[in-house]
């Protein structure tokens, strides 16, 4: 059989699984695995053109992280020729211009050797809605391919991927889906504050809950820990809301000086206090037909809160100094960090407000309770710094990508943003390649936490000579099961020898108890009063 008669065959085959009720990411996987039946590569990867970025979709063959990836088209001058062309791009073995993937092919680790790469443009409609990249470590292996057979190949990756992007549009926005095919361009993203990263179940469930209640115009509380972007789920709903349009208007309650909160949400008139000397129009008028997001709310004082539960319950507010009211049309989008059901109970805030604010809560899940995520994070944020740091490329290790799988991550996906862009900083600085590779030595700090247990079973064994569980290292070895066996061992000692109280276990252990809690429950531990176990 000819190159042709395969790839023709092939593609069938695949054309008639996809009249089957398939899943996106079958649709995807099937495609790909055809491709590789049809011409012999050691990666392929299908991207999707947002504005001037390339969003990978799917991809075999390459580290995970990949998948995490944003490519600015006219950062990478092969993307670029192949965006530009309308028919397969084939590039010379010895072409000089640097490939986006170096470092990534699983077949080869680092800069990538004389090899071959292949590009094809997905139109559809006559527009470019797509890219399919082919790398193979054999120089030369698709210069002899017949234009039919690649014809084939696009039409077939294209229709695949036009399908996916219909499907979409028609499940999640039905009634306007060209208005957010237009707003998932890359400007509207870097204004609107970036896209949701994450295909763990937690995330999955999160985005579910946003795309329902998004259209609602419920007053919505956000809530969750430090750092799991709780703004960007806040700028996702208004996005995705009827008043997308409209304005979003941003306000930290907890830098607001406590004398001038009132004035900075509701605005004043001249002369109303010292220092007013003239009118100011506040947060609520400034987003009146849109959303106020008001973050770090239980940071609010009680008497404001008052004036608050007035604003959302007949959406009417008063400036300072001003006797008469005024009418707002804002919906108000709140976020925290703490427990406000305690603080309510507490008396530190407002029962009936709290009720007024959650009429539907959203709670943002934390890095550690979202499996595989930190993975794709990484790869988002890599990508993000080497376009600031202007590095030609940057990738990772995959032992420095276990490191961070295993890490507990207490400042969340901020703290990871921050950790990759130390880690790129430090091996940009260690060495000159045009290739900078984070290793496990860039990121220091989590590797210490690996063995941050170690030290302090070793210093409390020293000090009262009974915490000793044992770590056998043998051959094929896994690190984070190892971590989690180590960790599981030492805090359930810890609680038998507090006979179960954990205050004084998370003292042993010199860490907190709400966060010796969150780490029990990862790992699988129950809340008793005692625990006995036989180390």
């Amino acid at each position: 059989m000819t190159m042709v008669e395969i790839s023709s065959t092939a593609l069938i085959e695949l054309a008639l699984d996809l009249t089957n009720s398939l899943t996106t990411k079958d649709r995807f996987d099937r495609l790909l695995s055809t491709v590789r039946r049809a011409v012999s590569c050691d990666a392929v990867v299908l991207l999707h053109v947002e504005g001037s970025r390339l969003k990978p979709l799917a991809q075999q063959g390459l580290s995970k992280d990949s998948l995490g990836r944003r490519f600015d088209i006219e950062a990478h001058p092969r993307f670029e020729a192949i965006c530009g062309s309308s028919s397969p791009v084939r590039f010379a073995a010895d072409c000089k211009l640097p490939d986006p993937y170096d470092g990534m092919l699983l077949a080869h680790a680092g800069d990538l050797p004389v090899h071959a790469c292949m590009g094809l443009p997905l139109m559809a409609d006559e527009q470019l809605i797509g890219v399919l990249t082919l790398d193979s470590m054999t120089p030369n292996v698709f210069d002899e391919l017949p234009e039919r057979g690649l014809d084939i190949i696009s039409a077939m990756a294209a229709a695949t991927l036009k399908t996916a992007i219909l499907l979409q549009e028609l499940e999640t926005h039905s009634q306007h889906s060209q208005q957010v095919v237009a707003e998932l361009t890359h400007e509207a993203l870097v204004k609107d504050g970036g896209e949701l990263i994450g295909d763990s179940e937690a995330m999955v469930k999160l985005k579910r809950e946003i795309d329902m209640v998004a259209v609602s115009g419920f007053s919505i509380l956000i809530e969750g820990e430090t750092g799991v972007g709780k703004e960007l789920v806040a700028r996702t709903l208004h996005r995705q809301s009827a008043r997308g349009a409209a304005p979003l208007v941003y306000v930290n309650c907890a830098a607001l000086p406590e004398n001038l909160i009132e004035s900075e949400l509701f605005g004043h008139v001249k002369g109303a206090f010292t220092g007013a000397d003239r009118n100011r129009i506040g947060k609520f008028s400034l987003a009146d037909g849109g959303t106020i997001f008001l973050d770090e709310i239980g940071e609010l004082p009680l008497a404001v809160q008052s004036k608050l539960l007035r604003a959302l319950q007949s959406q009417e507010i008063q400036p300072v100094g001003k006797d008469a009211t005024e009418q707002v049309n804002v919906r108000i989008v709140a976020a925290t960090n703490r427990e406000l059901k305690e603080e309510v109970n507490q008396g530190r805030f407002r029962a009936d407000l709290y009720h007024r604010l959650s009429v539907y809560p959203i709670s943002v899940p934390p890095l550690r309770n979202r499996e595989g995520d930190v993975t794709l994070l990484t790869g988002y944020f890599i990508e993000q710094v080497r376009r600031k740091l202007g590095i030609q490329q940057l990738t990772i290790d995959p032992s420095a990508i276990e490191v961070l799988n295993q890490y507990d991550w207490p400042g969340n996906v901020r703290e990871l943003e921050h950790v990759i862009g130390r880690g790129a900083l430090r091996a940009k600085g260690r060495g000159n390649s045009a290739i900078v590779r984070i290793g496990t030595s860039h990121i220091e700090q989590l590797v210490d936490s690996v063995g941050r247990l170690l030290d302090s079973n070793k210093s409390a064994t020293t000090q009262q000579g009974n915490l000793k569980p044992e770590l056998n290292v043998g051959e094929g070895i896994g690190l984070k099961q190892e971590t989690e066996s180590f960790q599981r061992k030492l805090i359930t000692q810890a609680l038998n020898q507090e006979s179960g109280n954990w205050s004084a276990a998370a003292k042993r252990l010199q860490t907190d108890r709400a966060n010796l809690n969150r780490l029990a429950k990862r790992l699988g531990i129950q809340v008793t009063k005692s625990i006995s176990i036989n180390l």
